[in-house]
């Protein structure tokens, strides 16, 4: 903090985007806390592409598999195998990794604080304060106060910061996601695993809006699906989906669930002195699920938009975070969106939707954009046949 016990920057939440956006922040020269509950796991495949592990300098020892083909697997159990082209997808433990990014954080210079984010109020004086309850407190224990020039709301789907602050936030459109982490099989315990491989399945069976996956960690694997019905019984597919792939029979490791925004918000900042990042503003990739790299750039985004309003004084420079976000990935998010109301809808649909992951231009379009984080332009002409490809699929032309 500076002479006046002010903060710049306070970031509420120690996930991918905000311990980015402090990262960035203190490596600038700016006082920044982040305040994080601690000991919370996100559920996640914990998939990142390569644009990932280059932009954000992810080292090694945290990259626990190195994936070379994803499988589609229909309702009808038909398998379509996608191999990797020129690199892989890495897998993160979500544990290790977060907890990585908030230590890198604090080295750059960032005060790390462990509580419970309270409200954003405002002193007499005009100045933002965060309010927040220390881990362990005992009951009745008055919030301590962090004076601020700016918040950075990344405190996930359902974000307080973002209740309070940011009109529209609470009603993110979310599906609720859970997985369970178990022990990897040893040797040939079961058939059809394979520790480069991820496992992505479309059936209504096991989530009747979304997909279900068994994706490696090297010793572990995460077996886990979402949906948006409330009601449809996640845990019970889950249980379902190991059973049916022999999986039941290893050893389960601990079990997480959470809710995960699929749409971005139309305004992350409130027009005065909180910007929001990662979940909380929504920026988790429609159909995929993938939110990662997303929820990092954002967190960097959000930091710059925050570093030039602490500079400027001009609130108006917090919109910009989402501006230049969904400049750069607005049209494949709605793209996306699309991808699963059509084609996640029915199993019928999904069938035809594995039918025509056997593609090659899809194969190798849907790498290349998913590896580079951009829509592939050098080969416009294999858009063209990807396009005449759906739509026959769509119109029953082609076959399932």
């Amino acid at each position: 903090m500076n002479s006046a016990g002010i903060f710049d920057v306070v970031v509420v939440g120690g996930g991918p985007a905000g311990a980015t956006a402090a990262h960035d922040l203190a490596r600038q020269g700016r006082t920044v806390a982040l305040l994080d509950k601690a000991g919370r796991i996100k559920p996640c495949g914990g998939a990142i592409p390569p644009r990932a592990i280059r932009d954000f300098d992810i080292p090694n020892h945290l990259i626990v598999a190195r994936i070379n083909a994803a499988r589609m697997i229909s309702p009808t159990d038909k398998e379509v195998d996608m191999p990797v082209e020129n690199g892989f997808v890495g897998m993160v433990d979500r544990d290790v990794f977060d907890e990585f990014l908030r230590v890198r954080a604090a080295e750059a210079g960032a005060e790390r604080l462990t509580g419970s984010f309270e409200a954003v109020e405002h002193d007499a004086d005009g100045v933002t304060v965060v309010t927040y309850t220390p881990k362990g407190a005992p009951d009745g224990t008055a919030p301590l106060r962090l004076r601020t020039r700016c918040v950075i709301g990344a405190d996930g789907a359902r974000s307080q910061v973002g209740k309070q602050t940011v009109k529209g936030a609470e009603k993110i459109p979310c599906v609720f996601a859970y997985h369970e982490i178990v022990e990897a099989p040893k040797g040939d315990e079961i058939a059809k695993y394979d520790a480069r491989r991820c496992d992505v399945v479309y059936n209504g069976r096991y989530s009747p809006d979304f997909y279900s996956w068994i994706f490696p960690h090297g010793d572990k694997i995460s077996i886990g699906t979402g949906s948006a019905h409330k009601g449809f019984s996640l845990r019970g597919s889950v249980g379902e989906l190991r059973a049916a792939t022999g999986m039941d029979q290893l050893k389960t490791i601990r079990r997480e669930g959470a809710p995960i925004p699929l749409k971005p918000l139309k305004k992350w900042d409130n027009g005065r002195d909180v910007v929001l990042a990662g979940d909380a503003a929504g920026v988790v990739a429609p159909a995929s699920g993938e939110g990662i790299y997303y929820a990092m750039l954002c967190g960097r985004l959000a930091a710059d938009a925050a570093a030039e309003f602490v500079a400027t004084g001009d609130a108006r420079a917090l919109a910009t975070a989402r501006k230049r976000f969904m400049k750069a990935h607005g049209r494949v998010f709605w793209i996306l969106g699309i991808m699963q109301y059509f084609w996640y809808s029915s199993d019928k649909r999904r069938e035809k939707f594995v039918k025509i992951c056997q593609d090659k231009d899809v194969q190798r379009l849907t790498w290349e954009s998913y590896m580079n984080k951009e829509l592939v332009r050098r080969d416009p002409m294999a858009h063209v046949r990807i396009f005449f490809k759906d739509l026959a699929h769509l119109f029953g032309f082609a076959r399932a």
